[in-house]
């Protein structure tokens, strides 16, 4: 019979995404100063039910506003990191869905190859975001940040996939590429 190798997982990490904010699903917000909506709000607090009996190793947020309010609600808290923030959109920022040309568009859907006009690309994200993951040492880690990073980070062990706010996604991770 032949046997598979065990692979021991050095890090689990538990992506939460920020909670709603007043921009939720009407304009990008990428680095901008959005707060959090009521209704986001009631999400971080949901998050803290669910995470209250829960031990980690590390606990992270992206250094902007509205994932640091949904840590806080949460958890109390949490490490700020700014290699956690979302895609930069440059001029993008602040613009809704139907003001930006059908090309742009395309490559914010495709996700990887985009550039943002003025802002940073996919392989820029990706650059920090690994940076970041890898100075954690092995264990659990809690991670509030955004909806663009933890795609990214899905894409790249093969699930593309758009996350709610405030919901959580657990990803064994091993390193770039394991």
């Amino acid at each position: 019979m032949d046997a598979s190798p065990v692979v021991a997982v050095s890090v689990r990490l538990w992506l939460v995404r920020h909670g709603a904010t007043i921009r939720t699903g009407e304009s990008l917000s990428g680095w901008s100063d959005v707060p959090l909506s009521s209704e986001g709000r009631e999400q971080a607090g949901a998050l803290g039910e669910r995470l209250r009996r829960r031990s980690f190793d590390g606990r992270w947020t992206s250094d902007l506003p509205r994932a640091r309010e949904t840590a806080r609600i949460a958890v109390g808290g949490a490490q700020p990191d700014a290699r956690l923030r979302e895609l930069d959109f440059g001029d993008l920022e602040g613009r809704r869905w139907g003001e930006i040309a059908p090309s742009v568009q395309a490559a914010l859907l495709r996700f990887d190859g985009a550039r943002p006009p003025g802002g940073e690309s996919v392989e820029e994200l990706r650059g920090r975001v690994e940076a970041f993951l890898s100075t954690l040492v092995p264990g659990r880690h809690l991670v509030f940040t955004h909806g663009g990073v933890i795609r990214m980070l899905l894409r790249e062990r093969g699930c593309d996939r758009v996350v709610a706010p405030g919901s959580i996604t657990i990803l064994p991770w091993r390193g770039a590429g394991g």
